[in-house]
């Protein structure tokens, strides 16, 4: 039998305009596909819950997947009444945060003038200069300060919805996987499904849990160190974290400019090299641990996914690239023909590497995950 094959630049045109195509349908549906994949993640990572509530209590589909809803609607009003009270306190201080910035400016104009032989007048042109520059590309900072995901109703109703949907509903949708493709290539969909599902919420737990940690380690620091609003700033870090590299950074130039505010100039410094090492255990511990290497991402797509997603949704689509990418790399590495795209999104592979593992206790040993 006859194979016909195209050549190279057929198949590369071919692969472009798919690109470009789907590209062009993830900007135009953005209002539904945005808080769709938002609630398929949620969806996932409440899952155990969903089937623990029909298996072990005799729940029914709807009733679980109410009870599923009433406990992530519970956790985010939490985190809602957590950030609103932080920000209450926070905006109390706004005035006080202005003056001991003022006096700490003041006293940094005359060390300059003083040492560098810059008058203040000079100075002044310089930071308005600066400022001006800042402003006019300081909308991703404001926007991510101020509305993490969207803050668009619609969002939040479309993201309830699917949610609803996509629990009670979830048999229907991988019935209709598995039986959309050819009888042969069943047990080969069975398994391509099962393994997407129990690694995408691994992952999804994971994050979660490296949240939970960077934001533990953060409030530390900031504590130790003294500077305000710490538990606030070390949640919004564990937040911004699932921005790979620019999320830490961001996070960063917001606790030095508190801790400038609120503390001396050296506290600064201080919370640069407690970052650094937040950076470093997240990095070399954190994420083999917990996340695991077979969901990890490269730092160049990485980047190259935050750039498209926020080009493409938005703030949301710079915080949901990176689980996306990850869903793709693992659909690539177990699909015949384009398992090299999956090793190409990932980390270089070390041959023969053994895996960390570290002995907290005589009972308990810390080992890195796949």
């Amino acid at each position: 039998m006859n194979v016909f094959r195209l050549p190279f630049l057929v198949k590369l045109t071919l692969v472009i305009i798919c690109i470009i195509g789907i590209g062009y349908l993830l900007a135009l549906g953005e209002s539904i596909l945005a808080p769709f994949f938002l609630a398929f993640l949620m969806a996932m990572l409440f899952l155990p819950v969903a089937d623990f509530l029909e298996k072990r209590l005799k729940f029914k589909r709807t009733l679980s997947t109410i009870a599923s809803l009433m406990i992530m609607l519970t956790v985010l009003m939490g985190l809602i009444y957590f950030f609103g009270s932080q920000l209450s306190d926070f905006s109390k201080d706004i005035p006080h945060l202005k003056n001991q910035f003022n006096s700490v400016a003041t006293d940094l104009q005359h060390w300059v003038s003083k040492t560098f032989h810059v008058k203040i007048d000079q100075q002044l042109t310089y930071i308005d200069q600066g400022l001006n520059k800042l402003l006019s590309s300081s909308g991703v900072i404001l926007g991510f300060t101020l509305g993490i995901f969207s803050t668009g109703l619609g969002f939040v109703v479309f993201f309830l919805l699917f949610f609803i949907f996509i629990l009670n509903y979830r048999r229907v949708l991988n019935n209709f996987i598995l039986t959309v493709f050819n009888e042969k290539h069943k047990s080969s969909v069975l398994e391509i499904v099962r393994e997407v599902r129990i690694m995408t919420k691994k992952y999804i737990i994971g994050l979660c849990l490296q949240i939970l940690i960077v934001s533990t380690l953060t409030s530390v620091i900031l504590t130790v160190l003294g500077v305000k609003y710490a538990i606030l700033l070390g949640v919004l870090s564990g937040l911004l974290n699932v921005i790979p590299y620019l999320g830490i950074c961001i996070s960063l130039l917001i606790s030095c400019f508190i801790a400038f505010a609120t503390a001396t100039p050296s506290t600064c410094i201080y919370v640069a090299l407690g970052y650094i090492g937040v950076h470093i255990i997240d990095g070399n511990i954190v994420l083999p641990f917990v996340v695991g290497s077979k969901v990890k991402i490269n730092a160049l797509f990485s980047f190259i996914g935050i750039v498209l997603g926020e080009h493409l949704w938005g703030i949301a689509g710079m915080f949901l690239c990176i689980p996306a990418i990850a869903i793709i790399k693992i659909i690539f590495e177990r699909v015949e023909g384009l398992q090299p795209w999956g090793k190409l999104l990932g980390e270089e592979e070390v041959p023969d590497r053994k895996k960390k593992s570290y002995r907290i206790s005589k009972n308990i040993t810390l080992k890195e995950m796949d």
